[in-house]
């Protein structure tokens, strides 16, 4: 395998967190309650953290939830931790790692598809532009052109102790 190129260290990272929670409360500052939304496993990591930062920053609630979704399924395929119904009429914060494709985020919004929201913004760490699907984020943590063959690397964990983000 060729050599992996740092991008982004665990400060880094956490600083470009930082930033998007508070483009999130400038987006929502009117809001009484707004639902995070993690696509597992590392968007759940990424919208976990932001949740921590805007409890820190917001005067609205923050409600997380966690949505699973089958990548490789032809059809949506997703499985939520919570009832659906806590998103209805709320602004929903759709967050995963990385942008490639866009199929993993076309899937996140079929799952609201048949709730009615106030608003549905999405979040990622790194936007690849490679897009496929004609999906584009709200709020991102860096931009990166790369060519298709490159694989982007989010290395996240619980503590946060070796986050990293690595382009392949």
């Amino acid at each position: 395998m060729a050599e992996k190129l740092l991008i982004l260290n665990k400060q880094q990272i956490q600083q470009r967190i930082d930033r998007i929670a508070y483009q999130i409360l400038e987006d929502n500052f009117e809001e009484q309650e707004i639902v995070i939304a993690g696509i597992l496993t590392q968007g759940s990591v990424i919208a976990k953290r932001i949740k921590a930062v805007l409890e820190n920053i917001a005067p609205f609630k923050c409600t997380m939830i966690n949505i699973e979704i089958d990548k490789n399924a032809s059809h949506l395929e997703a499985n939520l931790d919570a009832d659906i119904n806590i998103c209805a009429n709320k602004v929903v914060i759709l967050v995963d790692d990385v942008l490639n494709s866009g199929k993993t985020l076309a899937y996140g919004f079929g799952v609201f598809l048949d709730v009615p929201l106030k608003k549905l913004r999405t979040v990622v760490l790194v936007d690849r532009n490679h897009k496929s699907f004609p999906v584009s984020t709200d709020f991102s943590g860096m931009a990166l052109s790369t060519v298709i063959k490159q694989h982007v690397y989010v290395s996240l964990t619980e503590t946060g102790d070796e986050d990293a983000v690595y382009l392949g």
